[in-house]
């Protein structure tokens, strides 16, 4: 979500600071500022929209060499630009950036209000610009020490203090917060790709840390000011990974490169003398995987939705329920821990809020859980018991693509590894190596039809409502196109198990609502066909994803053709074209496909 950048060293920090936030854009904001540190006052500048309006914004001389700054995403008060960040204290010598939220802001807000503190917006982050400045402690430090004392929620910020030039004041709970470490200068930021161009070495904070960031460098200590003594550690993302490279959009170079980020998954894990998948990662050996009964997979939005593709995986190919269950639903329903469960949190970003307390929940109850992330060093990586990297590289566009795949490459791997310690047979496991060696290529004859695909994006644009449908295996694929369809292109979306259709649904059927219907060339596929001719009786237009084989013909209905993989696979592949018909509705009707409204790449909020 929210984004924060700061920076301490010899050169100015306007430069940095914008450079950063442009790199934040894909998070999702909706207003930006910056802070500058001067020789003896700061000055502040904040726009709502985009960060090319702050930069226009900013003032021709702006030396300053220490700064902090921000975009957000709108919780408390609506986006203006009293509301943007950074918030400053009633003297003007305390500002702060923040992400998360202080759950007893408005307590706060009125104790402050009682003794005489005027608020000049409506966000919880005031309070603390407030607080640090009121506070009677003798350094920046403890002052903020003492303001975390007075509240509750989560947060990653950034204080500078007029009376301490020399210094940059960082806290992380619940929020990531990453210090970059140059030549006598450092940095600060939310992700790491606000400082792939200014260095490769990092310190993640970890909950419950405070630092002190100097030109020189920087000192970690905890919430009691013991010193945590982080050491910085390399990361591998190259600034070139988060450019455009020609494409008209994230999206689209995304897609495009899901082909070779699933080979890179797929590296090095494909077993072939036991036919089955090396997860080094996972840190479980064969004894203590074969004492789980259950596994239960977390994960929010379209991570929810592939989990759902996993279990149905590992149920076919271990023959071990498994289910898949919203993150953000998990530890408000006191679910019970087992000790026979595998939990599996999945996130792209590995930040995300819900899921992280997900894992907190399950380790605080002494379960086993482990992690499909894409990012390395995030919370949830360094939180689990072990997991599965993507390597899908950098992912910028809010609707996630490439990673998604790999979420998918990922699971059929748990699941292969599973069952070939169960009773999955060495030939069947021999299939799914084959079927899991053709996915890249299958991925590209997909994308390489993308002309034909647009065709039928540009009718679907002009719907004002769709449904997507999909029995069994096919139901998470439906569950996923229409997320990706109403969340990029707002073309509302519902998705609906084919065979739920008769038992409600098909009352909203008439001309003018299409339905996507996922139809796989399986055992299914009759029964899948004959739900197809009850929407055309009802007139209702249809296309179907399919595969070569599945007759369609005498419907006289738009086919989306699939190339053919193992059953328990497909829905993998099945999935590439209804990302590829949400981009192109999306620009069919003008949207902006890398920022949809409202939305935001990683939601580290509630």
């Amino acid at each position: 979500m929210c984004g924060i950048v700061g920076y301490i060293g010899a050169q100015p920090a306007a430069p940095f600071l914008i450079e950063g936030l442009t790199r934040l854009e894909y998070r999702g904001y909706d207003s930006a500022g910056i802070a500058v540190l001067g020789t003896s006052r700061t000055t502040r500048v904040r726009t709502v929209g985009r960060v090319r309006a702050l930069e226009a914004s900013l003032p021709k001389r702006l030396n300053g060499k220490v700064g902090i700054g921000h975009t957000r995403w709108a919780t408390h008060g609506p986006a203006e630009e009293r509301n943007a960040h950074p918030h400053i204290s009633a003297d003007g010598r305390i500002s702060v950036v923040h992400n998360g939220i202080i759950d007893n802001a408005a307590s706060v807000r009125a104790q402050l209000q009682a003794d005489g503190v005027e608020f000049s917006s409506d966000t919880d982050t005031e309070v603390l610009a407030h607080l640090i400045a009121r506070s009677d402690a003798t350094t920046l430090e403890a002052a903020v020490l003492k303001t975390l004392g007075r509240v509750t929620g989560t947060y990653a910020l950034a204080v500078i203090d007029e009376q301490h030039p020399e210094r940059v004041v960082v806290a992380r709970s619940g929020s990531p917060l990453i210090i970059g470490v140059g030549e006598k200068e450092m940095f600060v930021a939310s992700d790491v790709a606000a400082l792939v161009r200014h260095t490769n070495r990092v310190v993640h904070l970890e909950d419950g840390e405070l630092a002190t960031v100097t030109a020189q460098g920087f000192r970690t200590f905890d919430r009691a000011s013991n010193a945590t003594d982080r050491t910085p550690v390399e990361i591998s993302v190259a600034a070139e990974d988060l450019e455009l490279s020609g494409h008209e959009h994230y999206m689209l170079k995304e897609m495009r490169e899901q082909p070779g980020a699933a080979e890179t998954c797929l590296r090095g894990r494909l077993d072939e003398r036991f036919a089955t998948a090396r997860l080094d990662g996972i840190g479980l050996d064969a004894r203590e995987m074969r004492g789980f009964r259950r596994v239960k997979i977390l994960g929010c939005g379209s991570a929810y939705y592939v989990g759902q593709m996993g279990a149905q995986m590992i149920e076919d190919l271990a023959r071990i329920p498994a289910d898949a269950e919203a993150a953000s639903e998990f530890r408000y329903r006191r679910p019970i821990i087992e000790p026979d469960t595998l939990y599996v949190a999945v996130s792209q970003s590995g930040e995300t809020a819900d899921t992280a307390f997900a894992v907190s929940e399950i380790k605080r109850k002494g379960g086993r859980v482990i992690g499909v992330v894409n990012v390395v060093g995030s919370t949830i990586a360094r939180e689990v018991d072990g997991g599965i990297y993507l390597h899908a590289g950098p992912e910028i566009a809010v609707a996630s693509t490439k990673a998604l795949t790999n979420m998918g490459l990922a699971f059929a791997m748990l699941a292969l590894h599973l069952g070939r310690l169960h009773d999955l047979s060495f030939a069947d496991g021999q299939r799914i190596l084959r079927g899991l060696e053709s996915i890249p290529t299958q991925i590209t004859q997909i994308l390489d039809d993308e002309p034909a695909i647009a065709e039928v994006a540009d009718e679907i644009a002009q719907a004002a409502s769709t449904f997507y449908i999909g029995r069994v295996r096919g139901f998470p694929v439906a569950r996923e196109g229409a997320q990706k369809l109403k969340e990029i292109s707002y073309v509302h979306a519902e998705a609906y198990q084919t065979s739920e259709l008769k038992h409600g649904p098909l009352a909203l059927i008439n001309a003018q609502m299409p339905t996507i219907a996922i139809i796989p060339g399986d055992d299914l596929a009759e029964r899948n066909v004959a739900a197809a001719e009850q929407v055309l009786a009802r007139k209702g237009p249809l296309v179907a994803i399919t595969h070569p084989g599945v007759e369609l013909d005498h419907l006289g209905v738009r086919s989306i053709v699939v190339p053919k993989n193992e059953p328990e696979l497909d829905p993998i592949l099945l999935t590439i074209p209804t990302q590829i018909l949400a981009y192109r509705a999306a620009v069919a009707l003008g949207h902006d496909v890398d920022k949809p409204r409202n939305l935001a790449k990683s939601v580290t909020v509630e």
